[in-house]
């Protein structure tokens, strides 16, 4: 299994000034990290296990157990709480959607994530194709969602001040100081 490489990697990055870029930057990331996940699948359809497994699953758990954890925790603890208390009657509706979409994706990886680890050691060796494919499916279509009307809504209604707040809140998640 060659590596995959990732979309926009040369590309210079959205800065935590740029809070709403750098959302839409993780989408385009999650969606490498679900492109691997079914690389992988395919790989072990047609191969045994081997080291490049163990790595892809590696990747994928060390992605979804740490940065996608974030990008949830940005939206539900900081993005979408500054959504719904702008009183746009559009927002709420979107909040109540998007927000079981995590959970749904949640209970997802909760079922694929087992499967991921046991690939790391060799201890398992396939992927349940049904979890792979839920979970693929469901990132696709919740990403779709936030690109075309969460990151327009927010653009819309966040201004200057709420945008750095939401910044600020997302580097101190993963640790930066500003």
């Amino acid at each position: 299994m060659k590596q995959i490489s990732l979309p926009g990697a040369d590309a210079l990055a959205p800065t935590f000034d740029d809070p709403l870029g750098m959302l839409e930057a993780c989408h385009g990331r999650i969606s490498a990290q679900c492109a691997l996940l079914d690389k992988l699948a395919k790989h072990l359809d047609a191969r045994r296990w081997d080291e490049q497994v163990a790595q892809a699953a590696t990747q994928i758990l060390r992605y979804f157990d740490t940065a996608g954890q974030f990008h949830h925790q940005d939206e539900e603890l900081d993005l979408f709480p500054q959504l719904l208390a702008s009183g746009d009657p559009a927002a709420a509706e979107l909040m109540a959607a998007l927000l079981a979409e995590h959970r749904e994706l949640e209970q997802c990886w909760r079922a694929l994530r087992p499967e991921l680890f046991g690939l790391t050691s060799g201890a398992s060796t396939r992927l349940e194709e049904g979890v792979v494919s839920r979970f693929n499916a469901g990132y696709a279509a919740h990403i779709a969602l936030e690109n075309t009307r969460l990151l327009p809504l927010a653009e819309r209604l966040l201004d200057f001040n709420q945008r750095a707040v939401l910044g600020k809140r997302m580097a101190a998640r993963r640790g930066f100081q500003g």
